[in-house]
C-alpha cells in the first residue's frame, strides 16, 4: 500500500511567519486607507493572454437553467476594475488563484496573491508604494529600476527595439544552448520573454530590488503605451533575488483599446492552436462606464514568504501544495 503523505509541506514556523506577513500587510494598507475587497474566483470568463491558461468548472446544480462552465481566476483584476468604475476608491485583495501552468520550485496552480489599486496614481507612484512595502515585509534596500530597453543593452548588448533585435536574439539564443526551445519564424516577443527569463533575470535584483519598466507595446497587456515613445508600455515588473515578484501597470481606462487587444489576443491563441476565449464583456462596461486613471499591481505572496524564510521551494511557504492536496 502506498503511504499517504498528510502532514503539511510548511512547518508550522513558516506558517506563523506567514501569517505575520499576512497582518502586516493588512497594516500597510488600513494606514493608507485602502480598502480590502473581495472578488469572486469562478466567472463568466477568463482571460486571453497567450501566456495565461484558466482552470475550469462546469456548474449544473439547481438554479442553474443550462450547464455552464465558469472559469477559475488567474488574477482578480477585472472584476477589481469593476469595482474601481463603481467609486469604490483605492482597493486591495489577498485571495487565491489558479493557473493551468508549470508546477515547479516556484510554481503550484493554486497560489496567493495581494493585487491592489490606486486610483490617482501613476505607474512611478505605485513602484514607490510597492517598495515601501518589500521594505516593511522583508528590510530591503530601496530598489532601483531600470527600463527594459536598458537591461537587454546592459547585459545582453543588444537593443529589444532595434530592426535587428530578433535576428540578434535568435542567434544570442542558440549560441547559449536554447536551440531547442525556439524555431526560425518564433516571434520576436518569445525571443524577448525567453531571453529575459533565462538570461537577464539572473543578472538583476540580486542585492536590491530591481524594476524593470517600460516593457514592449506589444507586451503592454493592460497597460496604457509611453506617450513619449509609443514602442514602449507603461508596465512594470519588479525582481528580487532570482524571483520574479510584481507585475503592475499604470491601467489602460480606454474600452476600444482594451476590446481590440482582447480581440488581438485571440487572433494570436488561434495562430498557436489554442481555443479562443470568451471576452470579459463585464470589464469592457466598467470600462465604457468610466474607470478612473489608475495605477495597479499584482504580487505573488507567496515569493514574499520564500524570500523571508530563505528558501527557494514554493512549498515551504503552503500547508499544502498540489501534491498534497
Amino acid at each position: 500500500m502506498t503511504e499517504i503523505v498528510w502532514q503539511p509541506a510548511a512547518s508550522l514556523q513558516a506558517l506563523k511567519i506567514r501569517a505575520d506577513m499576512l497582518k502586516a500587510v493588512r497594516a500597510f494598507f488600513d494606514q493608507r486607507d485602502v480598502l480590502e475587497v473581495e472578488t469572486p474566483i469562478l466567472a463568466h470568463a477568463g482571460v486571453t493572454d497567450l501566456h495565461l491558461h484558466n482552470l475550469t468548472t462546469r456548474l449544473s446544480g439547481p438554479g442553474m437553467p443550462v450547464p455552464t462552465t465558469f472559469y477559475l481566476q488567474t488574477s482578480p483584476e477585472y472584476a477589481m476594475k469593476r469595482l474601481l468604475a463603481a467609486n469604490s476608491g483605492p482597493i486591495f485583495q489577498i485571495c487565491k488563484v489558479f493557473r493551468d501552468d508549470e508546477i515547479s520550485r516556484r510554481h503550484n496552480p493554486e497560489f496567493t496573491m495581494l493585487e491592489w489599486y490606486q486610483p490617482g496614481f501613476t505607474d512611478v507612484q505605485l513602484m514607490a508604494e510597492l517598495d515601501e512595502l518589500l521594505q516593511t515585509l522583508l528590510a530591503t534596500e530601496p530598489a532601483e529600476s531600470l527600463t527594459y530597453q536598458a537591461a537587454f543593452q546592459q547585459h545582453l548588448g543588444i537593443d529589444p527595439f532595434a530592426k535587428d533585435a530578433h535576428e540578434k536574439l535568435f542567434a544570442l539564443l542558440t549560441e547559449k544552448g536554447f536551440a531547442d526551445a525556439i524555431v526560425r519564424e518564433d516571434s520576436i516577443d518569445t525571443l524577448l520573454q525567453l531571453a529575459m527569463s533565462m538570461l537577464v533575470e539572473p543578472e538583476i535584483g540580486q542585492h536590491r530590488p530591481c524594476f524593470v519598466t517600460h516593457f514592449p507595446a506589444s507586451q503592454a497587456a493592460l497597460a496604457k503605451l509611453d506617450q513619449e515613445d509609443p514602442r514602449a508600455a507603461r508596465r512594470f515588473e519588479l525582481f528580487y533575488r532570482g524571483l520574479e515578484l510584481a507585475n503592475g501597470f499604470w491601467e489602460l481606462t480606454d474600452p476600444q483599446q482594451q476590446a481590440e487587444r482582447f480581440c488581438a489576443d485571440n487572433a494570436l491563441r488561434l495562430q498557436h492552436g489554442l481555443e479562443p476565449q470568451p471576452i470579459d464583456e463585464k470589464l469592457l462596461a466598467a470600462l465604457m462606464a468610466g474607470m478612473p486613471d489608475c495605477a495597479g499591481v499584482a504580487v505573488g505572496f507567496d515569493r514574499l514568504v520564500m524570500l523571508r524564510l530563505g528558501t527557494d521551494s514554493i512549498q515551504d511557504t503552503i500547508a499544502f501544495p498540489i501534491d498534497r492536496s
